[in-house]
C-alpha cells in the first residue's frame, strides 16, 4: 500500500499499539491477539531482543492484515534495517531529522517524538506524518489541547498516560490517534500467555475510540 494509504489506516484505526517485552517469544501471538481485538496498527520497539526477527515473523504471520511498524528508532541505520525486515512505519522517541529524511526517501510513514511546541513544529516541518507527543502523561489532555490550539494542522499522537479513562479526553483535546503500550499490552498477560486478555482490552479501546469519535461528530 502507498504511504498515503498507510497514514489513512493509522488515522482511521485511531490506535497505535506498542509492543514492548523482555522477550520476543510471545510477540507473534500478541500481534494476532491485537488484530483479533480490532487493532491493526502495531509497533514493535527496538528495546525487544531480536526485534528484527520478530518484525519479520509478524509480517509473515499476518501480512497486510496489519500495518506493522518499528519503534524506539534512534538512527537511520536502525530504521532502514526495520524497513527491510517489513516495517511500514517508524516511530522515534526524539527528533532525528536523518530518520525523517530516510523515511521520506523510501515513502514510509514516520512518527517522530517531540514534546514542546518547538520540538513538535520542528518535527512537522522536517516531514513528519504524525508527531508523537511524548511523554504525554506530563501535562495530559490539557497540554495537548494547548499545543493543538496554535498548531491545528499538526497531527498529534499522545503516547504515555493514555488509558481507558483518559483516552476520550485526549481525542477531544485534538489527538488524531493515540499510542498505547503497557495499558493495552500488559506485561503480565504477555508473560503468562493470556492472549484473551489482550484481545479483550483491544476490543475495549477500539470501542471507546469509536464511541468518542461519534460523540465528537467525526469518524
Amino acid at each position: 500500500m502507498s504511504r498515503e494509504a498507510n497514514l489513512r489506516r493509522v488515522l482511521d484505526t485511531g490506535i497505535v499499539s506498542i509492543i514492548r517485552a523482555k522477550s520476543g517469544d510471545q510477540l507473534v501471538n500478541v500481534a494476532k491477539a491485537l488484530y483479533e481485538g480490532g487493532i491493526d496498527v502495531i509497533e514493535v520497539t527496538f528495546t525487544v531482543p531480536g526485534v528484527l526477527d520478530i518484525i519479520a515473523a509478524v509480517k509473515k504471520a499476518l501480512g497486510d492484515k496489519i500495518l506493522l511498524g518499528a519503534g524506539t528508532v534512534l538512527d537511520p541505520e536502525t530504521g532502514r534495517a526495520a524497513i527491510l525486515a517489513g516495517a511500514e512505519f517508524l516511530v522515534t522517541p526524539t527528533i532525528n531529522t536523518d530518520v525523517i529524511r530516510m523515511c521520506n526517501r523510501y515513502s514510509k510513514v514516520i512518527m517522530p517524538g517531540g514534546y514542546t511546541p518547538t520540538e513538535i513544529l520542528t518535527a512537522w516541518d522536517a516531514g513528519a506524518d504524525i508527531v508523537k507527543v511524548f511523554p504525554a502523561e506530563i501535562g495530559g489532555p490539557p497540554f495537548l489541547k494547548a499545543v493543538h490550539g496554535p498548531l491545528p494542522h499538526v497531527r498529534l499522537l499522545p503516547t504515555g498516560g493514555v488509558n481507558l479513562e483518559t483516552l476520550p479526553a485526549f481525542l477531544k483535546a485534538g489527538a488524531c490517534a493515540v499510542g498505547l503500550g503497557s495499558q493495552l499490552v500488559e506485561a503480565k498477560a504477555v508473560e503468562s500467555g493470556d492472549m484473551s486478555r489482550i484481545t479483550s482490552l483491544a476490543q475495549q479501546y477500539v470501542s471507546l475510540v469509536k464511541k468518542t469519535r461519534h460523540e465528537m461528530g467525526v469518524g
